[in-house]
């Protein structure tokens, strides 16, 4: 049998901190970091509660030298890695975990009786273990200040090393006829993969830990568990911003030369180069591609025409702002546009760009340029599309 526990994180570019690329763990917290959450948030753990009950199979006695037949706690504290896998693309991505800190609640038989009479519940909970009560956590686990107590009961929480043995064990300073552990706590750690790398939509993947005699939960050969696996169910939800600005009119772009028509038409001076940048702003979390599309081709890029049909080819060229790179993460300065999508296929950002500029340049180079003078007086026109595309 499996006990079955989610754990959901998302990412969402935040235009107040865009350097701040991390999933945000949205799993709600249950157990100890649930109750105490200052306890948790300072160190970035979280808590969940597993319905693992942990029954002794026979009695505790009295200092016993082997720590597996009495009260004792192995848990994966070293990081585990797993494998989500996107729900559309099946890209695959690694998450990695680690068991941060454990606790329960042990119930047996009067502890005051167990000890021979005469003092309080509290006292009681002290005499009956080595080290005294479970508020304070044995090598090498480290106590919370956590415990909360009834005569019969006793709430503990310990973190767990983060290297090295993780079995942390009590020893029993009176015979104990039965115990046991009412449920599993366990606080998590997690690194999560560069949001900013994955594609929009959600990744899943599961860790099965097994619980158990000599398993990933190991609490000794005496206490043994109503479920043999814990299985650990991760979503990662990636909602990128990918957002292109062009201003009021920066879709009609009239090509001219360098400071104007006036040279040309007061000194006859032929202009060298036809040529209009328009600026426009980008949004962008996610890696892109941008294509280029056109209502007449001439080679690897769109032409201009005439109503003669004489035609010259357009270049179109983009420049992006700081942030937003080639993949080997060198700056984007008028990089070609073409129709084969060479040079464009994938731009990534380092972070968030929220709102920055960048800039579409077109032009008709200095040869061609001389064959439109040539034709006098004509218009030439075409309609060039340019796409920014998330999905690579």
């Amino acid at each position: 049998m499996a006990a079955e526990l989610d754990i959901r994180a998302e990412f969402r570019p935040d235009p107040a901190q865009p350097h701040l690329n991390k999933f945000e763990n949205k799993t709600p917290n249950s157990g100890y970091c649930g109750s105490y959450p200052s306890q948790c948030e300072p160190y970035g753990q979280f808590s969940l509660q597993a319905p693992i009950q942990f029954y002794s199979s026979q009695p505790i006695t009295a200092f016993h030298t082997d720590p597996r037949q009495g009260a004792m706690f192995g848990v994966p504290s070293e990081w585990r890695e797993l494998t989500v896998v996107h729900r559309q693309t099946q890209e695959q991505e690694t998450v990695k975990v680690r068991v941060a800190g454990l606790g329960s609640r042990y119930v047996t038989h009067n502890p005051i009786e167990l000890v021979g009479g005469g003092v309080t519940g509290t006292r009681a909970h002290q005499l009956l273990w080595t080290g005294s009560s479970w508020v304070n956590a044995p090598t090498p686990c480290r106590g919370t200040g956590y415990g909360l107590l009834t005569v019969t009961w006793y709430q503990f929480f310990w973190r767990t090393p983060t290297t090295g043995d993780g079995v942390c064990a009590k020893q029993a300073r009176f015979d104990i006829p039965w115990l046991r552990y009412e449920y599993l706590d366990f606080s998590y750690e997690l690194i999560t993969p560069n949001p900013l790398g994955m594609s929009s939509g959600e990744y899943t993947g599961t860790y099965h830990y097994t619980v158990g005699p000599g398993q990933d939960f190991d609490m000794g050969d005496v206490m043994i568990p109503s479920d043999s696996m814990l299985s650990l169910n991760f979503t990662l939800s990636v909602e990128h911003d990918l957002k292109v600005e062009v201003p009021p009119g920066g879709n009609r772009i009239e090509l001219v030369p360098q400071g104007g028509w006036q040279a040309w038409l007061n000194q006859g001076r032929k202009p060298a180069r036809l040529f209009r940048d328009q600026t426009f702003t980008i949004s962008a979390s996610s890696r892109f591609k941008m294509q280029l599309e056109c209502e007449r081709v001439m080679g690897d890029t769109c032409a201009l025409r005439n109503a003669a049909g004489h035609q010259v080819p357009l270049n179109l060229s983009v420049s992006l702002p700081n942030g937003l790179n080639r993949p080997d993460g060198s700056a984007v300065s008028r990089q070609p546009l073409l129709l084969s999508g060479a040079g464009t296929e994938q731009f990534d950002p380092r972070y968030y760009v929220n709102r920055r500029p960048g800039t579409l340049h077109f032009e008709v180079a200095r040869e061609h340029t001389e064959t439109m003078l040539a034709q006098g007086g004509s218009t030439y026109s075409g309609q060039a599309t340019v796409i920014w595309d998330s999905e690579l």
